[in-house]
């Protein structure tokens, strides 16, 4: 997304747009009317990668437009960003511009930030990242007390500090705190992401029992929906978000969520009966769970054909979408055994062609 594509004043027909086209691909479908949530129109991105652009004495944060991917756009700030990462874009460059052993031959600057004021700030280097270098980055460090910094080079990662910061989230008037670490998924919107949760919670009013969560990261939807079910065990791929849902759970005090590592693919194969379930499903209890709900927030790719035949076997799902064609495909396989009874569009991607879309089906 180039910078001059921000345009708050276009914001509302921009997302017009998207509700039509939307609307247009699942034509086809028996959908209810859909609910749009829309987002802050400026500064709703808690994370911002730039590349680090060098002309002589200068050098400036710069992006690519895919059109010409030789020549730089010079970003002195960005709408899109936190406030926060406008804030420090400036106040990093002056700092380290006199500075050779941290300028040279930095090529790439990654911010991540909260909604509480914390930013952790990563910087890449195109040589090795050295004792001097660290020594440089710990006086920077100095002068940014509320920012962590981060630095690597090939095969190399120096922490200065820590590699993650903590967020909080507000839903319905309740906080819930997240660890986000360098490099791992976390929802880029907060704003938007807040709501997620919050419709989340509000389809399942009705809901009971036991929940599956598939694909679920940092237990960003586990932990708020562990107050709608008696147990809910999820699963997750990513080493890293497995450790941080952990200390999630643990944090929130939600005795009643495990989570399991382990790919949806194995997952889905083991609770079709495809062979005996796995030691690590049997030691989260997974042998008693009995979902009366499923969440699954998959991949661009969508559900493979063994997590579809898995969820259809369970009365009620939420499926949080960031490709609205291979869900259409997944909900075209789930139409003879499920009905959509709330449709939720997420403008999580201002400016953007992406949509996140939420789904809940329910058993006919």
């Amino acid at each position: 997304m180039r910078p001059d594509q921000i345009q708050p004043e276009q914001y509302s027909a921009q997302l017009a747009t998207k509700k039509e086209a939307l609307n247009a691909l699942m034509a086809g479908l028996e959908l209810p009317e859909l609910e749009v949530f829309e987002s802050a129109p400026s500064h709703y991105r808690m994370r911002a990668e730039f590349r680090i652009w060098h002309e002589g004495d200068d050098l400036y944060y710069a992006m690519f437009d895919s059109a010409d991917p030789r020549t730089p756009i010079r970003v002195d700030q960005f709408l899109a960003a936190s406030t926060l990462i406008n804030e420090l874009m400036p106040k990093l460059l002056a700092a380290i511009k006199d500075i050779p052993v941290l300028r040279h031959k930095l090529f790439q600057v990654d911010f991540l930030t909260t909604t509480t004021g914390e930013a952790l700030i990563s910087m890449l280097y195109h040589k090795p990242i050295d004792d001097a270098w660290h020594a440089a980055a710990v006086a920077l460090n100095d002068q940014f007390p509320a920012c962590h910094f981060i630095g690597r080079s090939r095969k190399r990662k120096q922490v200065l500090t820590r590699d993650f910061v903590m967020e909080t989230l507000t839903v319905n008037g309740r906080k819930y705190h997240y660890q986000q670490v360098e490099n791992s998924f976390t929802q880029p919107n907060a704003g938007i992401n807040e709501k997620m949760l919050e419709w989340a919670l509000d389809v399942t009013q009705g809901c009971s029992g036991d929940l599956l969560e598939m694909y679920c990261g940092n237990g960003n939807f586990s932990i708020p929906l562990a107050r709608r079910f008696d147990r809910v065990i999820g699963t997750e791929i990513a080493k890293v978000s497995v450790n941080s849902a952990s200390l999630n759970i643990a944090m929130n005090g939600m005795s009643n969520v495990q989570v399991v590592k382990m790919a949806s693919e194995d997952v889905s194969a083991a609770l079709n009966g495809e062979g005996e379930l796995p030691k690590a499903l049997l030691q989260a209890g997974m042998d008693t769970l009995t979902p009366s709900a499923v969440l699954v927030d998959p991949p661009r790719a969508g559900l493979d054909d063994g997590t579809v035949e898995l969820v259809r076997k369970i009365d009620q799902i939420i499926y949080i979408s960031c490709n609205p064609e291979t869900l259409k495909n997944n909900l075209e396989a789930l139409s003879n055994t499920h009905k959509v009874t709330r449709f939720a569009m997420f403008d999580q991607f201002p400016y953007t062609h992406h949509v996140e879309t939420g789904v809940f089906l329910e058993r006919r």
